[in-house]
């Protein structure tokens, strides 16, 4: 084996171990941290992520990740804090302070600046005991025996827990809020997720001019000339009442040619596919992909609540919307 892999997978194996050591040393002081958030996140509160060196990339991460699960997080520079950026702590608020030594200058020289502001102090730390889990309300402890550094100086087993044990604390807490899939995809808007989740039938269908509708009592020629009106490959047929009672594609159509058949003035109702496969209005519009990949179909009728066609979708529809 190529010794640069193995070593790779030696560092790897290091910091799978520690993180395995971190995870069993989760205990109370991890649900203390919690019950203290969710009150106040409830009554509009925001989460204050600082620290300093390599911590404080590890507190952007971790506040991204809070915020876009609906807990608000910010990230304060120690060194901005004590000139002038104290200005965005309010009383809701809670600091979760980011030192894995719990000695770092920056951070204990911001403490009592922090407790003006009567707010509670998270020590996000490995040393329980130290300068800034004693000056803290809470501790939030995160204790590595070894960095995966071969000196065992540069942070990076410690900053690898940080970091799990933040995604571990932003994902309890969005599970306690009951914040859901919907949820998430308000957040995220521009974003797939936010497309497969929030986007409705009703939000991709053809309407009005472009969709291409005749009754069951029309003829093949009527049916050609709707589609080609609505610059569609296929057509619905509906009852009297505007019901679906089925499909005629561009491809039923040249399946009747190559036949041998002579179809223009056969009813419709005839060479219709009969109870086609057809979605709602209000599904979302990720069963409409869903649709077209289990029943390898190019076209989708839309119906409303009873039954009666309100649009159509396209395959090539899709792209357009960025659903494929």
């Amino acid at each position: 084996m190529n010794r640069y892999i193995e070593k790779g997978r030696e560092i790897l194996d290091i910091e799978i171990e520690e993180l395995r050591r971190v995870r069993d040393l989760l205990d109370g002081g991890f649900s203390a941290v919690v019950d203290l958030l969710l009150p106040r996140l409830a009554a509009g509160g925001k989460i204050i992520l600082t620290g300093v060196g390599k911590n404080l990339p590890i507190a952007q991460k971790i506040a991204a990740t809070l915020t876009s699960t609906g807990a608000p997080a910010v990230v304060l520079h120690p060194s901005d804090a004590m000139h002038g950026d104290l200005g965005l702590v309010q009383p809701r608020d809670t600091v979760l302070a980011m030192s894995y030594s719990g000695a770092s200058e920056e951070l204990l020289a911001l403490v009592p600046a922090l407790r003006r502001f009567h707010v509670p102090i998270v020590a996000f730390t490995g040393e329980p005991e130290g300068p800034l889990a004693t000056l803290s309300d809470a501790v939030l402890l995160v204790a590595v025996r070894r960095e995966a550094c071969p000196f065992n100086l540069a942070p990076t087993a410690s900053t690898t827990a940080m970091l799990a044990v933040g995604d571990a604390l932003a994902m309890v807490l969005l599970d306690a809020r009951g914040f859901g899939r919907e949820d998430y995809a308000k957040l995220h808007p521009g974003g797939a997720i936010g497309r497969t989740l929030l986007l409705r039938v009703r939000d991709i269908m053809r309407t009005g001019d472009r969709l291409a509708v005749v009754r069951r009592t029309a003829t093949v020629r009527d049916a050609v000339i709707e589609m080609t009106r609505a610059r569609a490959g296929s057509v619905a047929v509906v009852d009297e009442d505007g019901r679906l009672a089925g499909i005629f594609t561009d491809g039923d159509l040249r399946r009747q040619l190559v036949a041998g058949a002579n179809p223009a003035d056969c009813p419709i109702g005839e060479v219709m596919t009969r109870r086609p496969i057809h979605v709602r209005e209000d599904q979302l519009a990720v069963d409409v992909l869903r649709a077209f990949e289990e029943h390898a179909i190019d076209d989708l009728v839309v119906i409303d609540a009873d039954l009666r066609v309100v649009g159509l979708v396209d395959l090539q529809d899709l792209p357009r919307v960025k659903l494929m």
